[in-house]
């Protein structure tokens, strides 16, 4: 019943796909040439954009701190509802949690827009990631139970603990965001966000690989969570280690007042760089 529900959205835009009419339109063949000449020619300008420090390092940066980052959280669904090794929790209670975590995505982006945007780029990926690293400590705290000594209930502890990381992800990820609006050439801007994008969607799903052969690594199982806090304490020092690739950025001190980052190629031109990111 539940997938049956979930299932009325997407039926209902394939339903509404078949009722839509669009007059077909005959394109010639030097039409269809100019089009492959297009897409040939936006290929060759992302690559050559892709090539250039300003760009490639910025991307290495967003791959690396999401992928060295890995997902437990496969194995932290079964702790949360083993009444022996874990809190206990009920199921709905995990879905609840992190729906109240999610909301502190909206918290975050409200952060950004009101205090952080006009910090420098270098700055605020590294105060951000630090605070990342550090809200993982939370992470292996709730596992080790240290805050049944601090006399903090588990289900107020969580919430707080899934509320700040959502946040300071957000924060962590918009100022990527924004350098990669940024670093798109003109004329192909949608493509080159896109792939940027992509990257973005990789290195999540990395963290996702990493994280389950670290958990079989580890022998953590839907019963067997002995290991567990040693493989957050192994992410948490991933997260840390990832503060020495800051330079990867490739901010600089100085502030371009022009639209161009002093390419080798004049006739490839980004968007307009803000010069509050420094860069």
């Amino acid at each position: 019943a539940a997938l049956g529900i979930l299932a009325i959205a997407p039926t209902s835009f394939l339903v509404l796909g078949c009722l839509i009419y669009e007059s077909r339109v005959a394109k010639s063949t030097q039409s269809s040439k100019k089009v492959v000449e297009r897409v040939g020619n936006a290929m060759e300008s992302m690559y050559r954009t892709i090539k250039f420090p300003q760009v490639w390092k910025p991307s290495l940066f967003m791959f690396l701190s999401l992928g060295l980052s890995y997902s437990t959280h496969e194995g932290h669904f079964y702790w949360y509802t083993d009444p022996n090794a874990g809190p206990g929790f009920s199921k709905e209670f995990v879905g609840m949690m992190y729906a109240i975590g999610a909301v502190g995505s909206i918290i975050g982006v409200f952060i950004y827009q009101r205090f952080l945007k006009d910090f420098s780029l270098r700055s605020l990926l590294f105060y951000a990631q630090f605070l990342y690293a550090m809200s993982g400590m939370l992470d292996l705290m709730f596992i080790l139970r240290w805050n049944l000594p601090l006399g903090i209930p588990d289900s107020f502890f969580i919430i707080v603990e899934e509320s700040v990381l959502h946040i300071i992800s957000c924060i962590r990820w918009m100022p990527m965001v924004v350098l990669s609006t940024r670093l798109c050439p003109l004329g192909i801007e949608g493509t080159f966000f896109a792939l940027l994008m992509c990257i973005d969607s990789l290195g999540s799903l990395s963290s996702k690989l990493i994280g389950g052969m670290v958990l079989h690594l580890f022998n953590i199982s839907r019963t067997n969570f002995s290991n567990l806090w040693l493989a957050l304490l192994a992410r948490n020092c991933l997260r840390f280690g990832t503060l020495a690739l800051i330079f990867l950025d490739n901010t600089k001190t100085n502030k371009y007042s022009t639209s161009r980052l002093d390419l080798e190629d004049a006739t490839l031109e980004l968007v307009p760089l803000a010069e509050k990111l420094d860069i």
